[in-house]
């Protein structure tokens, strides 16, 4: 497998990484704009090859990973597209989705989002074990390929993430909430602070774990998130709004001065909590179970984006069409008894057969 990375810094070469460490008989051939950098990736392993241009990077690739900047990301998919072969999947990294899906009517892409990283960036950070159970979003469409959607959520997997199907638009509003606003809550939660400090003409105290933890990611690169703050502008401001009016609430609740009623409020946080990181459990049996679909696009990107609405997470899947190509086989491996039978119910919804193996 030969597989092109356009850009490598921290989550380029952490893929490069990952496919040289995991993968049998892969080559990784990097492509940026810095040769120094280009070279340091070679150096720490991160690639096999180091690719002046974009056309020299995709011939012959099999997969694409385009991992410049969220606003550099539409214009480097286009620039891919032109010049990858017919059988080669496209992918981005990029944490908005709407934008580019959009942008972008062409079979052989799949947008991509892993759910990994650090404040630190740049290549000399990059490590093979970065995605090692994390989530990974694909955001096929119907116009995707069947075929190609499969290759790339295997190429995940072996990656060591969890591929997980979404669309687009879900994707923007769920990221919104659980990834950007956070950032924006750190950053007024530090200003919050230092204009406090400046009203009392205080020295800084010494600031506790919570604060601490709560503002890890306050001022996060500009260069990176510049970008994300405006591409996904409109579901940030959203959620934003509604954070505005959960800490009203809040207020009101603390003025009236209620001891039971403020212990159910917390209580109900610390249930909110458990059961928002239980939902990231993984692990444990796996399910078989077999599909008949017609062979028509988009089926497979259907059945995914089904599934991943569902809250169902598919551990891995195969393709085979039949004989006269009118209809196929789609194996899947879901994780979990009660997952397989959400599943199965999921999938009758759409009208297709489905047998569990």
């Amino acid at each position: 497998m030969r597989i092109a990375v356009l850009g490598v810094g921290l989550i380029g070469g952490s893929i490069g990484l990952a496919a040289r460490d995991r993968i049998d008989a892969v080559e990784v051939v990097g492509c940026g704009r810095d040769p120094g950098r280009l070279g340091r990736a070679r150096e720490l392993g991160a690639i096999d090859v180091a690719a002046a241009t974009t056309a020299e990077a995709l011939a012959g690739a099999d997969a694409c990973f385009c991992c410049g900047p969220v606003g550099a990301l539409p214009g480097q998919v286009a620039d891919v597209l032109a010049v990858a072969g017919e059988d080669c999947v496209v992918t981005d990294v990029g944490s908005t989705k709407g934008g580019i899906a959009a942008g972008v009517e062409d079979a052989r892409f799949v947008g991509g989002h892993p759910i990994a990283g650090a404040e630190t960036a740049g290549v000399e950070h990059a490590r093979a074990d970065l995605f090692d159970g994390a989530t990974w979003y694909l955001t096929p469409t119907e116009r995707s390929s069947g075929i190609l959607f499969e290759r790339l959520h295997r190429l995940v997997g072996a990656l060591g993430a969890r591929p997980v199907a979404i669309d687009a638009e879900s994707h923007d509003r769920l990221l919104a909430t659980v990834s950007h606003l956070p950032h924006v809550l750190a950053n007024a939660l530090v200003s919050q602070a230092a204009v406090a400090l400046e009203d009392e003409h205080a020295a800084l105290p010494r600031v506790g774990p919570s604060f601490r933890d709560a503002t890890r990611v306050a001022g996060a690169s500009s260069a990176i998130w510049t970008d994300i703050y405006l591409a996904n502008g409109e579901a940030i401001a959203t959620e934003i709004d509604a954070t505005v009016e959960r800490l009203r609430e809040a207020a009101d609740l603390l003025r009236r001065g209620e001891p039971e009623a403020v212990t159910a409020w917390n209580e109900r946080a610390a249930d909110d909590r458990r059961r928002l990181l239980g939902l990231d459990l993984a692990g444990g049996e796996v399910h078989e179970l077999r599909l008949t679909v017609p062979n028509r696009p988009g089926i497979v990107a259907e059945v995914a984006l089904a599934l991943g609405k569902g809250g169902v997470n598919i551990v891995d899947l195969a393709l085979a069409p039949a004989p006269d190509m009118r209809s196929g086989a789609m194996t899947l491996w879901i994780a979990g008894p009660e997952q397989a039978r959400r599943a199965s119910a999921l999938i009758g919804e759409l009208g297709i057969p489905v047998a569990s193996a």
